[in-house]
């Protein structure tokens, strides 16, 4: 909470020039809401400045004219017992808006003088960066405060609280981690607001003008908004105060307000299948023969109401010929670049293939060299795709390798290596503006210790590398599962062997203050694999559990996996529902229309590599049931894609070099 400083030193200003007898603040120490106070009211024409559009669920205004003087008041509208900006503030915005030219700045909020045209505060943000400008009346000298590596143009919803303070500046998105800058100097204790003006998405020219949707924003003087909105259910959409036009329920007929120009951010089309790219995503295309609409998801079109499809039956596709046995698959897109598949194999000496679907099919596209790669991780960081390979091979330096995408030449090129321990598996995720990797160590090779660390990274913007951010300890790690349950985010892992036995712990960790902590501990048998979803608000992980070891028994393979299921009122993951499985390797989650499903990667019995992997189907109360067997050879790790040729299911086998693609027939 911030203090008041400000607003004493305004009140004893004002006495001392004689205007007040008694301490008043400039304003109401509540919320104002600068976007309505350019809207017109109940009985006033409607405006040609701005449209309400609504995008991804949610309304925001357009600013549309070609000027924008009608999109600002006199500031004396908000600083109604004296002339000067509180010192200790804090500005909440809520906006849209998309991918921005470099070196542009685009204006949210500015005040302005009314003669002279000098800009006394600006709120601003460009393609990487978030700005404050505050003009100081002492010296007459203009700052600007800067957050950068901050990327909000990316055609999302974003809640930004800036809170100011002294010498302190602090910047929260989306209820996320707070980044705090000091300055040189204080915000100025008498920044005059006498004469000027508040501009609301522009500084009163037209370069500067804001292109995105504004759906908030507020001043709250005198403190830190932040608590008042976080946590929040909905993070991106934290909501202060909101113009009634902008809410999400629908107008009454009878509104007293104005009737706004109004848009939705889709449009739609007939005639024959158009294309489905990330540039169509999110629009409409009616299928008149089959009398239904399907929407863009930037792969495929999919049903979006009248006839849902529904899987019918699983056919052989494709033979995919690896260079040796395949750990693990990871199929992912490159924008402008296509489809691809990377598998990790065993032999070092070939290497680990990149595949690219190309006509209906992979087809070898690169070959890596890996050391006994275990996994595959994508993921990309501001637009750039990137590659982890985990390499398992025990020898002296242990290294796994971050390839990092080429676009002129194509290719995957080695960005940064990192030490780890017999790794198995990555996981990537971003989380509070920040993209995170972590490494599942499974064995020290010098005593063959399976008792050790596991690493967090964390991206660093400006070496452009990833570096230690924390440890935690884990017992044979075999994969990492990253999920968010409304504010709040998780890491799984799963914890196979500890030297004695695979009868352990596996650990849920959250997020709290600054770092992952303790959150559940879950009894598994040789945990490979935690796969996270949802269904109709509830949330469930299926852990697949391998083999029940120890040194006093013989080892079983068919045991039982399991699928919890978030309580609501414990706020604890609880059994859900046991599945037979046969050293179960994977889990996969997958829909198909509007029916879901989870596979299983079934790999040994005991006695043969041969086995069935089951395909089950949500059934509500009854839970997941088996719909599907599929013969398969050492299954090792399953993957669901979209083309725009269908619904697809691969598996690597870790017995073979022959790996399999399957279609999904539906009807």
């Amino acid at each position: 909470m911030l203090t008041y400083r400000a607003l004493l030193v305004v009140g004893a200003l004002l006495a001392f020039a004689g205007q007040s007898h008694s301490w008043r603040p400039c304003t109401d120490l509540l919320p104002l809401d600068l976007l309505a106070r350019v809207l017109p009211q109940p009985g006033q024409a409607t405006s040609t400045q701005v449209q309400v559009v609504q995008s991804r669920g949610s309304r925001g205004l357009r600013l549309a004219g070609a000027m924008t003087t009608s999109l600002s008041f006199p500031a004396s509208q908000i600083f109604t017992n004296c002339d000067f900006f509180p010192a200790e503030y804090s500005l909440v915005t809520t906006f849209k808006m998309p991918r921005l030219k470099e070196k542009r700045n685009e204006y949210i909020f500015s005040m302005v003088g009314e003669k002279a045209d000098p800009l006394l505060l600006g709120l601003r943000v460009s393609q990487n960066g978030v700005h404050l400008l505050v003009n100081y009346p002492s010296t007459g000298r203009r700052s600007r405060i800067s957050f950068h590596e901050v990327r909000l143009d990316n055609n999302r919803w974003h809640t930004m609280v800036l809170a100011v303070t002294g010498l302190h500046v602090a910047l929260t998105i989306d209820c996320g981690l707070t980044l705090e800058l000091t300055q040189a100097h204080p915000f100025p204790a008498a920044l005059s607001t006498r004469g000027s003006r508040v501009f609301i998405g522009n500084r009163r020219r037209r370069t500067g003008r804001f292109s995105g949707l504004l759906r908030q924003l507020v001043l709250l003087p005198g403190s830190d908004a932040t608590s008042r909105l976080c946590p929040s259910s909905d993070p991106h959409l934290a909501e202060l105060v909101v113009p009634q036009v902008l809410m999400s329920t629908p107008l009454r007929l009878d509104w007293p307000g104005p009737v706004y120009p109004y848009e939705a951010g889709a449009t739609v089309t007939s005639g024959s299948r158009p294309p489905c790219s990330r540039a169509e995503e999110g629009q409409l295309w009616f299928d008149v023969p089959r009398k239904s609409v399907l929407m863009c998801n930037g792969v495929t079109w999919k049903s979006f109401f009248g006839v849902s499809e529904r899987l019918d039956y699983v056919e052989d596709f494709q033979d995919l010929f690896t260079f040796s046995e395949t750990f693990d698959i990871e199929v992912f897109s490159i924008p402008s670049a296509g489809l691809f598949l990377a598998a990790a194999n065993r032999d070092s000496g070939p290497g680990s293939g990149i595949y690219r679907w190309t006509n209906g099919s992979f087809g070898l596209y690169q070959n890596i060299s890996t050391q006994e790669a275990r996994a595959w991780k994508h993921f990309s960081i501001n637009g750039q795709s990137f590659l982890v390979v985990a390499n398992s091979r025990e020898v002296e330096p242990e290294l796994s390798v971050i390839y990092r995408w080429n676009g002129r030449r194509g290719r995957f090129v080695r960005h940064q290596t990192l030490e780890t321990h017999a790794a198995v598996d990555w996981e990537a995720f971003h989380m509070h503006n920040h993209s995170f990797l972590v490494v599942a160590n499974h064995r020290r090779a010098r005593d063959s210790n399976h008792n050790i660390n596991s690493v967090i990274y964390r991206w660093n913007p400006k070496s452009k590398l990833f570096e230690v951010n924390q440890t935690l300890s884990t017992s044979g790690a075999y994969d990492w599962e990253f999920f968010t349950i409304g504010p709040y985010h998780f890491l799984v892992v799963a914890n196979t062997f500890n030297g004695q036995t695979t009868a352990i712990l596996s650990t849920i960790y959250v997020w709290l203050d600054g770092c992952f902590q303790s959150f559940q501990n879950i009894p598994t048998l040789g945990a490979t694999d935690w796969e996270t979803f949802e269904i109709d608000g509830r949330f469930f992980l299926a852990v697949a559990n391998s083999q029940k070891v120890s040194v006093r028994s013989p080892s079983l393979y068919s045991i039982n996996s399991t699928v919890y299921e978030l309580s609501t009122i414990s706020w604890t993951f609880i059994r859900f529902q046991d599945i037979l499985t046969h050293s179960a390797l994977d889990w996969e989650f997958f829909t198909v229309g509007q029916e879901k499903f989870l596979v299983v990667a079934n790999s040994h019995d005991g006695r043969s590599y041969t086995l069935n992997s089951v395909v089950y189907r949500w059934q509500g109360f009854e839970g997941f049931v088996p719909v599907h067997s599929l013969l398969t050879f050492g299954c090792r790790d399953w993957e669901h894609f979209i083309t725009d040729r269908g619904s697809f299911l691969v598996y690597s086998s870790a017995t073979s070099r022959l790996s399999k693609v399957f279609k999904l027939r539906t009807y």
